[in-house]
């Protein structure tokens, strides 16, 4: 990442991890507090309470979009070798849980074609707003907006071949749980695959206490039965891991 320029955009992304990274559930503690007040910069909040009454309301999307579409996300996120790893072809049916305003969304329908199919699914309603409306204005009919619930996704059973949860995964409560929703929205050869960040301090991402390591996604996913069968360490903050549920 560029020294010069790169602090603020940095600073701005702890900040967007720290209030729910791609709103997901359990979202930060300033949500609360924009309940009797208008909240700060993105780049003086603080907080990332789990507390699953205090749920960011994302009133301004357009705000969101331009901490989570910034251009210098791409230096660090590399969402293009993410996809080439997950081999994603054309008419294949994909979901981005926790879509946020659609930075990983609009890359998966450029992929899929007109003949596949995304389904951008987040919990957020203004947020579901913004990305049919994103969908409309650059011509992606295959994108399809999903308002889903903190314990369940709203996906079609039987008709994924890949779930693809970005930065999300450590929002979700009872994910064993949420593991056997997955299972029955993915079809035969289906997959999820998980990118989230590493421990320890970074230049990007939430607070070391509120990250899930490597080792605890694949404990939680063999706990419930998943297989691991591919990941990836190309991403210089974040894990890939690529998991079958059981057979």
């Amino acid at each position: 990442m560029r020294r010069e320029g790169g602090r603020s955009f940095q600073r701005r992304i702890r900040s967007l991890a720290s209030v729910g990274l791609l709103a997901w559930g359990g979202l930060a503690a300033v949500a609360s507090r924009e309940a009797v007040q208008e909240a700060p910069p993105p780049e003086h909040q603080a907080g990332h309470d789990h507390d699953a009454t205090s749920r960011h309301r994302f009133d301004d999307p357009e705000r969101w979009a331009a901490i989570f579409e910034d251009p210098e996300r791409d230096t660090w996120q590399k969402p293009e070798l993410v996809l080439d790893f997950l081999g994603l072809r054309p008419g294949q049916v994909v979901a981005d849980l926790g879509a946020g305003t659609g930075y990983f969304t609009v890359r998966l329908a450029r992929r899929v074609g007109v003949s596949g199919r995304v389904y951008a699914v987040d919990i957020e309603p203004k947020l579901i707003a913004y990305l049919g409306e994103r969908a409309k204005k650059e011509d992606l009919p295959q994108v399809v907006a999903v308002l889903a619930e903190p314990d369940d996704p709203k996906l079609p059973q039987g008709t994924l071949d890949l779930v693809l949860v970005v930065d999300t995964w450590h929002h979700i409560d009872d994910r064993l749980r949420y593991l056997e929703r997955l299972a029955r929205v993915l079809r035969p050869g289906g997959r999820v695959a998980v990118v989230d960040f590493r421990e320890g301090e970074l230049p990007v991402g939430p607070p070391p206490d509120h990250k899930l390591s490597r080792e605890h996604i694949v404990g939680e996913f063999a706990e419930a039965g998943w297989h691991l069968v591919a990941e990836s360490d190309a991403l210089p903050y974040q894990y890939v891991l690529v998991f079958v549920p059981p057979s």
